[in-house]
């Protein structure tokens, strides 16, 4: 694997669409970093909660959340910083935690899709 592709790859995590900025490829950057940070914070403003690795209890799924979560990158870190937590009497809990957990997997699916170009699978 090339020092580019890891660097890319680091760069995807850390902020959504950053890998593809890196990468040339500007549009798909920018439309990326808007659907993710833009899910996220819809989901943490409708009363969606974050998961944690160390609040999971033991509990697989609420790791497997966890880890959906945690692939949002900085946004994440800084919501947790922040001491993000949803309110599970408000109606839209539900949804808005699934606005998180989905804003994190698809950062983790467009960090791969970064690997890709980077390796030249694509374009």
């Amino acid at each position: 694997m090339k020092g580019r592709t890891i660097f890319a790859m680091l760069l995807a995590y850390l902020v959504p669409g950053a890998g593809h900025l890196y990468l040339g490829k500007y549009a798909r950057a920018v439309t990326f970093f808007c659907v993710v940070a833009l899910m996220f914070v819809i989901g943490i403003s409708i009363d969606g909660d974050l998961y944690m690795l160390g609040h999971t209890g033991g509990s697989l799924l609420r790791f497997l959340a966890a880890l959906g979560s945690l692939g949002a990158g900085v946004i994440y870190w800084i919501a947790a910083w922040m001491g993000v937590h949803g309110d599970v009497t408000s109606i839209t809990f539900e949804h808005g935690t699934a606005f998180t957990i989905t804003a994190g997997l698809m950062n983790l699916l467009l960090i791969l899709d970064a690997f890709d170009i980077a390796q030249g699978r694509k374009e």
